[in-house]
């Protein structure tokens, strides 16, 4: 889940059943969700999803994997039930929730999955959560105007990511409702736009890398 679109419906949008979607969230409680293809899942993304659950004081977070990268063809891609099974050896503890919840509600825009389960989950407190990394591409999203003002964003500081995501094009468009680090544990309750940087020990594993290293056999 990595693009965002015009809003729209979805299959299954504002349907009633959201125990379909495979978790039970309860009003008021602070929940990240950290969106992804996972391709594979590495250190680097739990430690993105652990910095979070932590400066956040989050209850949980949701590992959203996605169906299919827009960017990417399929043949790069692997099968979403690996991707799964590979996030849930990373995403450890019963903080952590992996989920397929994009696939299950039919949607390959992030804008919808945020604005499913806002409606699905009402009085969750929603944060969305992505690396450095992530944020110095974000302006390549599709409406990514609209899902920084959909829910507060959490961005976690990443190997060699640092000086293009602070000077991105969504760093100084939202440079007004950039919120300090200190901050950082009211993040879920404010009103977006609203968002934090967050620094710390870096992880540098990345899934380029180990699908470069497994093609080779290394």
């Amino acid at each position: 889940m990595w693009f965002a679109g015009p809003a729209r419906l979805v299959p299954e949008a504002g349907r009633p059943a959201a125990q379909r979607l495979g978790f039970h969230l309860e009003p008021g409680m602070r929940v990240g969700l950290f969106g992804g293809s996972f391709n594979p899942a590495h250190e680097g993304h739990a430690h993105v999803a652990e910095t979070a659950l932590r400066r956040l004081n989050l209850d949980k977070v949701i590992w959203l994997v996605s169906p299919q990268n827009p960017l990417k063809s399929s043949a790069q891609t692997r099968p979403l039930a690996e991707r799964m099974a590979g996030a849930r050896a990373r995403a450890l503890g019963c903080s952590m929730i992996v989920s397929d919840a994009e696939t299950r509600m039919g949607s390959n825009y992030t804008i919808d999955t945020l604005r499913v389960l806002k409606a699905r989950y009402p009085g969750v407190n929603f944060v969305w959560v992505m690396g450095a990394d992530s944020l110095a591409s974000f302006h390549r999203w599709r409406g990514w105007t609209q899902i920084m003002r959909e829910m507060p964003v959490a961005v976690i500081s990443r190997p060699w990511a640092a000086l293009k995501a602070r000077t991105s094009p969504a760093a100084r468009r939202f440079a007004h409702a950039r919120k300090p680090a200190s901050a950082a544990a009211t993040l879920p309750g404010l009103s977006a736009p609203a968002w934090v940087y967050l620094t710390g020990p870096l992880n540098f594993a990345s899934s380029t890398a180990l699908r470069d290293r497994q093609t080779k056999g290394g």
